[in-house]
């Protein structure tokens, strides 16, 4: 019985360890201070604004893993959707939207 619970416990542990969540789920603070979550949806991430005069809306959809993710990112002011890419490194996530992948902007937004 001894070996038995051993041998759930350590498989509980590894479990944990292989499901643990991508760098990329959170909360994260926008360049124009309203906070984001980013959180599983579907196969991917998607990015809701839950403060600030958009909160509630959805403006992104990623989909990636291990800190690389590519997929699509709407202005909200703008109403305006473009191809992305986010970059997460310890607690920054890189956001770059370009159009046409000529003309790119980029923003950091540090997690909360």
């Amino acid at each position: 019985m001894k070996r038995l619970l051993i041998a759930i416990a350590a498989f509980a542990a590894i479990a944990n360890i292989a499901y643990a969540q991508d760098p990329i789920v959170g909360n994260w603070r926008t360049e124009l201070g309203d906070t984001a979550e980013i959180a599983s949806c579907g196969s991917g991430y998607c990015i809701t604004l839950k403060s600030g005069k958009h909160a509630g809306k959805q403006i992104g959809t990623f989909g990636g893993r291990d800190g690389s993710y590519e997929g699509k990112i709407t202005d909200p002011g703008a109403n305006k959707t473009y191809n992305g890419s986010v970059t997460v490194s310890g607690n920054a996530l890189k956001l770059k939207g370009c159009v046409l992948k000529v003309v790119c902007e980029a923003q950091t937004w540090p997690r909360l």
